[in-house]
């Protein structure tokens, strides 16, 4: 099978891909599962589901439906926890064609410490990206709705993470500007823009949420527009100025969705919810990004990013 057009290419902090188009955590199991449906040579990079120190079952039935323009869903973390993690799917990312980005989460300081510190040791993952949309079990807030608990965290984290590249998963319910300041200031590479909308949806026969937990996070279309104009705003205010790359992530289905990202200042482009619709929608967006590359009449899809006019 043919590989992606070199002129996709790109680079984070340093971190070559070969497509800009970036699995998202939690959206194509723990490493290598994708591959049944297509060559993972067509993705830049996979993430991991996002992992906790501990095995955890997640929240009960229902925990993702379907909404008009993309889905819902209330995980709880699910995942095998940190010591299966490593010794039973990890092994699996040395047959993986791309980069294996390691995603971590908790619900304290020390239990993100925990998990990047053996991420950092672990050479499997070039980047290490924190889901900072995790209630703090101290306060019951989410590490990442305040921009000085967040760099509360990393001031903790930072200092673990010596060998990978550290990149922080941004909410988009709080200021994304002030959430993004605040993560570069305490020594972030990167920035993933953005993580799911908090939203709720309910049966109107019933009159009960149809999400076990009552609120989840909505992705997928619905988000696209207002995670375009995130991105805008983050590139232009911090990350331009700063030189740390962004991953631009919210209801792409089409490669314009992708294109779009681009142009407002990402250097590649997560996929989530749409893997749940076409696993193989990673090859069309890589596809349709090098046709509009060569129509731009550039040599790279990195002459497009941040190239907005207007």
């Amino acid at each position: 099978m043919a590989a992606p057009d070199a002129c996709i290419r790109t680079r984070l902090a340093g971190v070559e891909l070969a497509s800009p188009i970036v699995a998202a955590a939690g959206t194509c199991g723990y490493v290598d599962e994708l591959a049944d449906a297509f060559d993972l040579r067509w993705l830049g990079a996979v993430t991991t589901k996002s992992i906790t120190p501990e095995e955890r079952a997640g929240n009960d039935p229902w925990r993702i439906i379907d909404v008009p323009g993309g889905m819902m869903n209330a995980i709880g973390l699910a995942n095998v926890g940190l010591g299966r993690f490593l010794a039973e799917k990890v092994p699996h990312a040395a047959g993986v064609p791309c980069p294996v980005f390691g995603s971590v989460a908790g619900h304290s300081v020390a239990d993100y410490v925990r998990v990047a510190a053996a991420f950092d040791a672990n050479t499997a993952f070039p980047i290490i990206e924190l889901n900072v949309s995790c209630p703090n079990t101290a306060t019951g807030l989410q590490f990442g709705d305040d921009p000085a608990a967040l760099k509360s965290l990393l001031a903790e984290v930072r200092p673990v993470v010596k060998r990978a590249k550290l990149f922080v998963k941004v909410s988009p319910n709080a200021d994304v500007v002030k959430l993004s300041g605040a993560a570069v200031d305490a020594g972030a590479d990167g920035l993933t823009l953005v993580n799911t909308v908090t939203a709720m949806s309910i049966d109107v026969h019933t009159r009960r949420p149809r999400l076990s937990r009552g609120r989840g996070g909505l992705s997928g279309p619905a988000i696209h527009p207002i995670a375009v104009r995130m991105v805008h705003d983050v590139y232009r205010a911090v990350a331009k100025p700063a030189g740390v790359p962004i991953i631009g992530l919210g209801g792409v289905l089409r490669w314009e969705d992708a294109a779009e990202f681009i142009l407002v200042g990402a250097s590649a482009v997560g996929v989530g919810t749409a893997l749940f619709v076409d696993p193989r929608i990673p090859v069309a967006l890589a596809k349709g990004l090098a046709r509009w590359v060569r129509a731009q009449k550039v040599a790279s899809l990195t002459d497009l990013v941040g190239a907005m006019e207007g």
